[in-house]
């Protein structure tokens, strides 16, 4: 069974050629802290001749010194490569590896049990084809281990092995793997699997793993490896329609322009016709490339340079797709997410979405319910912390070509990025487009907002005018525009406590609210910067992330700044509305600068410190900083 082939020692090429014909298996192994996915990892490797004498040396030395099995081998040294890993004896980080025996190949991730780590689970799931997951048969059925089945049932991955270990420690006995089997197929029943294969395991003393355990006479089935050789992959990507995203635009001369990508689902020919998502261009594929070689067709798996027979608009981003058989393209959609950052996830709040290789903003409205990993109820929320998985909408900033993630995970999935720390803060699986992005479209308008605001004779733009309570704000932005009118200027000032009277009065000050509240006003800046008007917007807006959002609504030259930069015990100095003593005796919650965060712009247009500058000063200030940029005239 294991890997012993002698044409490693007599005819290595031709080793290599039947190596290469093998079948790939990729899996996890995962479930709770401690069940032993480790030590089966490491049983694995030992059993299949794939590790090597200088490891196996080290493996002894290893297990003498920090190992858990008082002197004998510790497999799960094998696979624990962090220090903190084995320190602990528990795994943070997945680990990847490889091995093979002569019926297949196989790369197996050993993905962490402790829920603070299931970002990293996802991470190893995302990949594979099966999942092996493991049970501690003196425990049985866990939170993690319900959760790490719903991941992976979420992830595509259809095909199970129930694992139950350390079956020594509980006397092999029949009655607690059968329970512990029932119990988890009640649960999983709920769960997309299409098959689930039960077998009782000791990864320390190797019964089931490789050959059959002479302590479970009762079980008949097939050991692990006999199992994962001959399990079934369903590979039938090469049937599917052409898919390839657009990784780069290949411009080596003035004589070829490429676009290379992977080829994720179907086949590629020269002469066929393709068209372009989402721009829904057409053309004919006229080379297809493949380092130095012209091929005439590529298939699903392998990444290749295609030319076009046209001159077509193709861009990183896009993807090539059959003419005859092409995907969805939309703006909006449903989608299930997986939360991976400590900070929350706040509704309204927009990220950057990284989906194959496109790069967009996208913004969650809302959050539609958390799910109960338990019992997998859908339970009403308005965020999500780390590690809860929820079903939320996502607005998107552009359209992109897209399949349901349950049909194809390279055009399904996604990840959703932080805008200020480029931390990845969630993963994502597309559900589907929603039908009102089916039926809403940009209606062709003759004026626009060139012709609006020559008619006004100015340049419309955004004032974004930004500080704590009480820095003076609005009097600011109210001398501002009074300056403004006074020259003849189209003007409308959009002040924080106004605004909440009428358009967002429905919205209180938690995180999640302010967040909405800064999404809206920017939303109703933009249409009155269309009407052509210089617009003054008056928020304390104490996001830094919002404050971005906002800007990016707007074309360059079109959103400016403005800080408004007062010391906290200035502000509290003044306190006109006596907003600031009431925080300080706890009577208002999530006031900006006591017990809400407020982040300080880092490159505003227009800084102004107000413990050396007066309104009426600032003021001027800032009609100036506008007629210096020519968006309105001299006065």
């Amino acid at each position: 069974m294991a890997h012993q082939s002698e044409l490693i020692a007599t005819d290595i090429e031709a080793y290599l050629r039947a190596h290469e014909k093998k079948s790939l298996l990729r899996f996890i192994t995962c479930g709770s802290v401690d069940d032993g996915k480790s030590t089966l990892i490491g049983r694995l490797l030992y059993e299949s001749k794939m590790v090597f004498d200088d490891q196996l040396q080290t493996l002894e030395s290893d297990s003498r010194r920090v190992g858990t099995r008082g002197g004998e081998l510790d497999f799960a040294l094998l696979v624990d490569g962090l220090a903190a890993e084995r320190e602990q004896g528990i795994t943070i980080d997945v680990a990847y590896r490889f091995f093979s025996t002569e019926r297949r190949k196989f790369i197996v991730a050993d993905t962490p049990g402790h829920e603070q780590y299931t970002r990293n689970m996802v991470t190893g799931a995302s990949t594979a084809d099966l999942a092996v997951i493991l049970i501690d048969a003196r425990k049985g059925v866990l939170t993690q281990t319900r959760r790490h089945s719903f991941l992976v049932s979420l992830l595509g991955i259809r095909r199970v092995v129930l694992a139950v270990n350390k079956m020594d420690l509980v006397g092999y006995q029949r009655a607690t793997f059968d329970a512990i089997v029932t119990a988890y197929r009640e649960f999983a029943a709920r769960l997309d699997f299409s098959d689930i294969t039960a077998i009782p395991l000791s990864a320390v003393h190797g019964d089931n793993i490789i050959v059959p355990g002479g302590n479970t006479p009762w079980y008949t089935g097939p050991t692990l490896m006999q199992f994962l050789e001959t399990v079934s992959v369903d590979d039938n990507l090469a049937a599917r329609p052409l898919r390839m995203p657009v990784q780069w635009v290949n411009r080596p001369n003035a004589d070829f322009r490429g676009f290379a990508g992977p080829v994720v689902s179907g086949r590629i020919a020269r002469g066929e016709r393709i068209r372009v998502l989402p721009s829904g261009r057409e053309s004919e594929v006229a080379r297809i490339v493949l380092g130095t070689r012209d091929l005439d067709s590529a298939v699903a798996g392998q990444s290749v340079t295609v030319t076009l027979t046209s001159e077509v608009d193709v861009s990183r981003g896009d993807v090539l797709v059959a003419a005859a058989d092409p995907p969805q393209v939309a703006s909006q959609f449903e989608a299930t997410l997986v939360w991976m950052q400590d900070e929350p996830m706040l509704q309204g709040r927009t990220y950057l979405m990284k989906a194959g290789s496109s790069t967009l903003s996208a913004t969650i409205t809302p959050l539609k319910h958390r799910i109960n990993v338990n019992t997998l109820e859908q339970v009403p929320a308005e965020k999500l912390e780390l590690n809860d998985i929820g079903v939320c909408e996502l607005e998107l900033d552009r359209p992109i070509a897209f399949e349901p993630y349950r049909d194809s995970r390279a055009m399904g999935g996604f990840i959703l990025v932080d805008r200020l720390s480029n931390a990845t803060v969630g993963a994502g699986m597309l559900n589907f487009a929603l039908r009102r992005s089916q039926n809403v479209h940009w209606q062709a308008l003759d004026v626009d907002r060139q012709v609006r605001s020559r008619q006004k004779g100015q340049k419309a733009c955004v004032l974004w005018l930004t500080g704590l309570s009480g820095a003076g704000k609005s009097t600011i932005a109210n001398r501002v525009e009074k300056l403004l009118t006074a020259q003849g200027r189209h003007t409308y000032l959009l002040d924080g406590d106004n605004v909440r009277h009428g358009l967002n009065k429905d919205l209180g000050f938690t995180a999640q609210d302010r967040v909405e509240n800064i999404r809206r006003v920017a939303e109703v800046s933009r249409l009155m910067v269309d009407a052509g008007l210089i617009v003054l917007v008056s928020f304390i807006s104490p996001f830094r992330s919002e404050r971005r959002m906002a800007r990016e609504l707007f074309a360059a030259g079109e959103f400016f700044e403005v800080f408004v930069d007062t010391p906290l015990a200035e502000a509290e100095r003044r306190d006109v509305k006596g907003l600031y003593r009431k925080a300080r005796r706890g009577e208002l919650k999530n006031f900006t600068g006591i017990d809400s965060p407020y982040e300080a712009p880092e490159q505003a247009e227009i800084h102004i410190d107000t413990t050396h500058m007066d309104a009426d000063a600032a003021a001027a200030r800032i009609v100036q900083y506008l007629q210096e940029l020519r968006l309105i005239p001299q006065g």
